[in-house]
């Protein structure tokens, strides 16, 4: 009889990391939670029970926590570890670039000296496409030049991917880092999706939350950068795309198909939307209108970036065949059953 892997998800409770255990689950593997609450809230875990009809084992532990993660390790054993517990907004880190710092290189570092510790071999890292800052050339694919960042949030995936390299060199185990563009829409169920403690620092929830009544208008960062209608290009995934391309990076691993103890995939749509379009493309499929205004660029906001994705399709076996028009009334709908709750 096949032994079901065990697989420990930290930010489980998390956007990407809820749609993430779904799939994982749907996958027939066993998951295992960590997450401190810090950005989700423990209802998460009972809506994805209601999805999956299995729940998750749950552990509330802040990564920073090295006595309580290897109490957790002593007593929970793990065949892989797919990690997206990390602050992750923008704006907030050139705030407040000491608490990214500290909690997203401290957490990740205390998890793979536990890794090293209890001898788990396979780790999937929840890096970004900040990692490449301004790239030069369009689409970004694997192969061009990292930049310095523009904002600590950035910095931290860049100094967490190369930790993790200097980690898996040293100890002979596994990693892939997945870079991912910007995740949008919902689970089709409406029972989990993105949901931000405060204020949005992502676009999506903003544009909800503004449709919903919450919030009066939406604010968008600059109209002079040099785009076609001169705001931002950024590449819009949708999250359940990506929590596919976590299971296929884990079944990768398992199997001992990758060819570097260190691989790095871009997860993207491969097209580049403006902020507009965005906020057109949301209007027309839930043919509702949005009140926003233009102000000034954010700090740390680049112009424009997409990815090129034919590496994890090649790799991966990986397509993002979910249409922008299906996130953006999936995240509606997830949004409308905010309200009446």
């Amino acid at each position: 009889m096949k032994q079901i892997k065990n697989i420990l998800v930290t930010g489980g409770l998390g956007y990407i990391g809820s749609h993430t255990v779904v799939a994982l689950q749907q996958a027939g593997y066993k998951v295992t939670i960590i997450d401190d609450l810090s950005n989700t809230q423990i209802s998460v875990l009972d809506n994805i029970t209601k999805i999956t009809e299995i729940k998750p084992d749950f552990h509330l532990i802040d990564l920073k926590d090295k006595e309580a993660l290897n109490l957790f390790f002593q007593h929970n054993s793990t065949d892989g570890i797919i990690h997206f517990a990390a602050y992750k907004a923008v704006g907030e880190s050139v705030e407040k670039p000491l608490m990214y710092y500290r909690n997203n290189l401290l957490g990740l570092i205390n998890l793979l000296e536990a890794m090293e510790k209890y001898k788990t071999d396979h780790f999937i890292f929840s890096s970004s496409c900040t990692v490449y800052g301004q790239a030069d050339q369009m689409p970004i694919n694997e192969q061009t030049p990292l930049k310095r960042p523009e904002a600590p949030y950035g910095k931290t995936k860049q100094m967490g991917e190369e930790i993790i390299a200097d980690f898996v060199a040293a100890t002979n185990r596994n990693a892939i880092a997945l870079r991912y563009f910007n995740p949008v829409g919902a689970h089709a169920s409406s029972l989990i999706g993105e949901l931000p403690n405060g204020i949005p620092n992502n676009l999506i929830p903003y544009i909800t939350q503004t449709a919903a009544g919450i919030r009066e208008s939406l604010g968008v960062f600059g109209n002079d950068y040099d785009t076609r209608d001169g705001t931002a290009i950024r590449d819009y995934i949708d999250v359940n795309d990506l929590a596919d391309a976590h299971v296929k990076a884990l079944n990768r691993l398992l199997n001992k198909k990758n060819t570097q103890a260190l691989e790095f995939f871009n997860l993207g749509s491969g097209t580049g939307s403006t902020v507009l379009e965005m906020i057109q493309a949301f209007e027309k499929a839930n043919d509702i209108k949005i009140s926003y205004e233009i102000k000034p660029r954010r700090a740390g906001d680049i112009q424009e970036a997409y990815a090129d994705y034919s590496l994890a399709k090649k790799e991966l076996n990986w397509n993002p065949d979910t249409p922008l028009e299906v996130s953006m009334k999936t995240a509606w709908e997830f949004e409308k059953k905010q309200i009446i709750q």
